[in-house]
């Protein structure tokens, strides 16, 4: 499942996309740098505001599958015709070019796979930070949006402006009501193992102390 959210307890490949930055601090007001429960949940919850959407590393659409694809059953072969009798996508045949190893160009025939009005619903479009402090636009079709339960607990490393904290937490989770699907469970396992997750399982990030409280090293 492209790529936002990482799950360091669960190996997860897709990826999460973006939403919109809240604050949870009030305006003019710094916090405190003291390690707290309070201190990272407030970091938590602005981490999981911007990262917390649970995608399927569909980012680019439509989706084209060739016969090879569907015959050796791989990952969007299995996955894609869940989604079409969901009514999320639809399908249709395509004849795209191709070339060889020698250039020479050639057409082939795929199965096409489109998001419907119901699945663009579900297709995110979010505005992250760079590392070269600019934006960058990013998209994912998303199954569920995650939320802080509670902190569970959080270990402390280095010193001053390298203070660093593992913090560990539960979430609870919003899912499509499409999530609940069996099939849909199981060719997304991922998927189906964070929703069961909620308020039990416990999922790490890691933060900096910054001058205006904890911050995850992914927001950075």
């Amino acid at each position: 499942m492209n790529p936002a959210f990482s799950f360091r307890r669960i190996a997860m490949a897709a990826g999460l996309a973006a939403s919109a930055l809240t604050l949870t601090a009030l305006a003019g007001c710094a916090r405190s740098t003291e390690a707290s429960a309070d201190q990272f949940a407030a970091g938590l919850t602005d981490y999981l505001a911007q990262r917390g959407d649970l995608c399927l590393a569909k980012t680019d659409w439509p989706i084209d599958l060739t016969q090879h694809e569907i015959d050796i059953g791989a990952r969007n072969a299995l996955q894609l015709p869940v989604l079409e009798r969901l009514g999320l996508v639809s399908s249709t045949v395509a004849e795209v070019e191709v070339r060889d190893d020698q250039e020479v160009a050639h057409t082939m025939k795929v199965r096409r796979y489109a998001l419907t009005e119901a699945g663009r619903q579900f297709y995110l479009t979010r505005e992250r930070p760079t590392p070269s402090g600019g934006r960058q636009t990013v998209r994912d079709f998303c199954a569920a949006k995650l939320s802080l339960d509670r902190v569970v607990h959080w270990e402390l490393t280095g010193d001053g402006q390298d203070r660093l904290a593992t913090v560990s937490y539960t979430y609870q989770v919003k899912a499509a009501p499409w999530t609940s699907d069996a099939e849909l469970q199981r060719v997304f396992p991922v998927v189906a193992q964070v929703i069961r997750g909620a308020g039990s399982a416990e999922l790490q990030e890691r933060f900096r102390r910054t001058a205006t409280g904890w911050v995850a090293v992914d927001l950075l």
